[in-house]
């Protein structure tokens, strides 16, 4: 199992805001957004670099540059919320769109849109979804991701339960997950708990 749970206090003092239910809709995407490049900073910590010169106003200095291309894969709709944090960090990543939805009858993931180009085009793929709760919806993309041909995949959301956490592990043990929190369990209904509620309403005021 590859869970790493932040320990930054900006990241834990962030999240306590976005749980508590006085936090307005706008006021969510904007925590949402700065927890998703808190996230990407610690998530891209082992992107291969290659060695570059610049020129400085005082001389030439021996650098470094990514040398990897980025792909982010927001599950919709819910994963919106997290691009635009990460463009902030990282402003050239290549971003395509995977929809799925949870039948909340079954509680599986159902896809109903997919953008992803004929062939891969990064060597490294962030799934993005704010809430790992029963791992459905991440095992499907990254099933399509691998089936694709993407080599490097990497999960980035906010908040997982226990049981989403051993659901994508077990399914794709080769998958790191990078979150804000592990949370207590999933309720009977497949809510996380304690959690913050749907990301999804909350972010767009549904």
């Amino acid at each position: 199992m590859q869970l790493h749970v932040s320990s930054h206090p900006l990241v834990k003092h962030k999240l306590t805001r976005l749980r508590d239910t006085a936090t307005d809709h706008r006021k969510f995407r904007e925590l949402v957004r700065e927890l998703a490049l808190l996230l990407c900073y610690e998530a891209t910590q082992d992107l291969q670099l290659k060695a570059t010169t610049v020129d400085t106003p005082m001389g030439e200095a021996q650098g470094w540059e990514a040398s990897e291309v980025i792909g982010l894969v927001p599950i919709m709709r819910a994963g919106l919320g997290l691009v635009d944090g990460i463009q902030e960090l990282l402003p050239t990543v290549q971003v395509w769109h995977i929809g799925l939805y949870r039948d909340e009858e079954t509680l599986r993931p159902v896809e109903y849109y997919n953008k992803l180009p004929d062939r891969p085009t990064a060597q490294v793929c962030l799934v993005l979804d704010p809430m790992l709760a029963t791992g459905g919806s991440a095992i499907a993309t990254v099933d399509i991701l691998k089936r694709w041909g993407a080599l490097r995949i990497k999960y980035v959301g906010v908040l997982a339960a226990p049981e989403g956490v051993q659901a994508l592990s077990a399914a794709h043990p080769n998958v790191p997950i990078h979150v804000a929190e592990l949370d207590e369990r999933l309720n009977e209904i497949g809510f996380i708990v304690p959690g913050l509620g749907d990301a999804g309403d909350r972010m767009f005021g549904t």
